[in-house]
């Protein structure tokens, strides 16, 4: 059985572009947003992790769905995450994000106070509930010290607006059978399980390499697609190096984002050092020149 697409297969979660003394430079979102849906984006994530949410306002969350709305049309999807460690409060921003014309929402696991699972299930049941908008669930107990649990997810399906996971469960096997058992749209949220979800049924991806190379991650899924899996495999393989240097040297992904793309980060993150934004402009570039190779044969 492979899972519905309700929000496309190829999603970016976008930085937050700021000016050079910090505040929210909205004529960059929407450039960036414009050119990451021109490029292959079948939608945008915005104000995750990767968007650097937790320092940014709630006025600022609703600015930028707004602006990006505006910026990419009605067609791609635009999710906006509206997670918090506090039920009330997301279900504010979700009712807020509504108001500024998101298509959906991202909702993470409440964090640092490991809830037990019935009171998971609450927190999302709430949230959906406050809104008409379709929840994409972020399962991402590495980050958050608590796993939304097989169980509890069937639960979670039940509800007619949970209709995604966003998934950094580690645990295929898990992913696979809920796949199956709960049709929920099980988007990979690891670049590594990529191609591996969505082999087994999986919607595609919400990714934070897309930001610098969002043509090459659709290839991957187009080549799997038409039924080519030797392309695919060859083409996730090309990415590897750069989504490992971007996402398990220590550093969040959105600090090797803007070392490529350039622009700050808010503190208390700090932009990367010469030696590590030389280090993944050598293999960005390297992976342009095999796809250019490529298209001249």
């Amino acid at each position: 059985m492979t899972s519905a697409r309700p929000f496309g297969r190829a999603l970016c979660a976008m930085v937050t572009p700021f000016t050079p003394d910090g505040a929210l430079d909205l004529d960059e979102a929407a450039k960036l947003a414009a050119r990451l849906v021109g490029e292959g984006c079948d939608g945008l994530v915005l104000n995750g992790t990767t968007g650097e949410s937790p320092t940014t306002t709630d006025a600022e969350k609703a600015a930028l769905v707004r602006a990006v709305r505006a910026a990419v049309g009605p067609g791609p999807s635009v999710l906006t995450g509206v997670g918090t460690a506090d039920t009330r409060h997301t279900a504010e921003l979700a009712r807020q994000a509504e108001q500024a014309g998101a298509d959906g929402l991202l909702v993470v696991t409440p964090y640092y106070s490991r809830p037990p699972q019935p009171a998971v299930e609450a927190h999302f049941r709430r949230v959906a509930d406050a809104t008409g908008l379709p929840v994409m669930v972020y399962d991402i107990p590495g980050r958050t010290g608590t796993r939304v649990e097989p169980a509890t997810m069937r639960r979670l399906a039940e509800h007619p607006r949970i209709v995604a996971v966003k998934d950094c469960s580690y645990d295929l096997l898990s992913s696979a059978r809920l796949i199956a058992e709960t049709g929920l749209a099980y988007y990979s949220g690891s670049e590594e399980t990529n191609l591996p979800l969505y082999a087994v049924g999986g919607a595609g991806y919400v990714s934070t390499v897309a930001n610098v190379a969002p043509r090459q991650l659709r290839a991957v899924l187009d080549a799997f697609d038409a039924g080519d899996t030797a392309a695919a495999t060859r083409l996730n393989a090309r990415l590897l190096p750069l989504a490992e240097r971007m996402m398990a040297a220590g550093l969040p992904g959105t600090v090797t984002v803007k070392a490529l793309l350039g622009g700050p980060v808010r503190e208390p993150l700090q932009p990367a050092d010469r030696e590590t934004a030389d280090g993944l402009r050598e293999l960005y570039e390297a992976l342009v020149r095999q796809d250019q190779a490529e298209s001249v044969v």
